[in-house]
């Protein structure tokens, strides 16, 4: 892409990329249920000849890695089986240290109160004023679904500081994830604007706005229904 690089990283034969895609899904899905509490924010997979290289993006490496090193040990044979072959694996954890900024894990943080039927304004309200705090440009939070148990599902999103989605050149981390409630399932969707990039330079953080667009901003926090669209 313009902004973010591809989560997969290899060739495959015409014939063969079906397959070697349905893998890379899987591998996902495996780590993702497996270490559903060490805070995975994305999973990296670059693929050489009979090698598969991870790149685990995590806030709790220490989960991930266990005591001496066990926890890459497990993950390996496990996935091993799981695919059926004894390919080599290698495992890189990479420590995520702007947790606050980072969509993957403000959407699990998100999704994980929802499942703890945490009122869905509140849990929102919560992950905006954490991102303020980690210096992100804007940010765009939307929840679908029963919310709070109603019997008709709608769709309601709130949006803090500017979030370009039409720029090219803006940098944007998107995530998704889903909360299993008694209710049913919510999706829960979030954007994180970190600043502009342009092509031979570096990162470009937007200019902070005036005291009284800020004012403006704050009256356009209000959630917006968009059940009827």
């Amino acid at each position: 892409g313009v902004t973010q690089e591809h989560r997969s990283r290899w060739f495959a034969d015409p014939n063969r990329y079906p397959e070697v895609l349905q893998e890379d899904h899987k591998i996902r899905q495996y780590v993702e249920e497996k270490l559903n509490n060490a805070g995975i924010s994305e999973i990296r997979i670059e693929r050489k000849a009979d090698q598969i290289d991870l790149e685990i993006h995590t806030a709790r490496p220490g989960v991930v890695v266990g005591r001496g090193g066990s926890g890459i040990d497990n993950l390996r044979t496990s996935l091993q089986a799981a695919l059926g072959s004894n390919r080599q694996i290698r495992i890189n954890v990479i420590e995520v240290t702007r947790v606050d900024a980072d969509a993957g894990l403000i959407a699990e943080y998100i999704a994980q109160q929802l499942e703890r039927r945490v009122s869905f304004r509140r849990v929102v309200r919560q992950a905006i004023q954490r991102a303020q705090r980690a210096d992100v440009q804007g940010i765009k939070i939307q929840v679908s679904g029963r919310l709070n148990g109603a019997e008709i599902a709608r769709t309601e999103w709130t949006r803090e500081g500017r979030v370009p989605l039409h720029t090219l050149r803006a940098n944007i981390d998107y995530a998704y994830r889903t909360a299993k409630t008694i209710y049913g399932i919510l999706g829960v969707k979030v954007w994180v604007f970190k600043g502009e990039i342009i092509p031979g330079q570096e990162e470009q953080p937007s200019q902070p706005a005036a005291q009284p667009r800020r004012r403006q901003q704050r009256r356009r926090q209000q959630f917006e229904d968009r059940s009827n669209e």
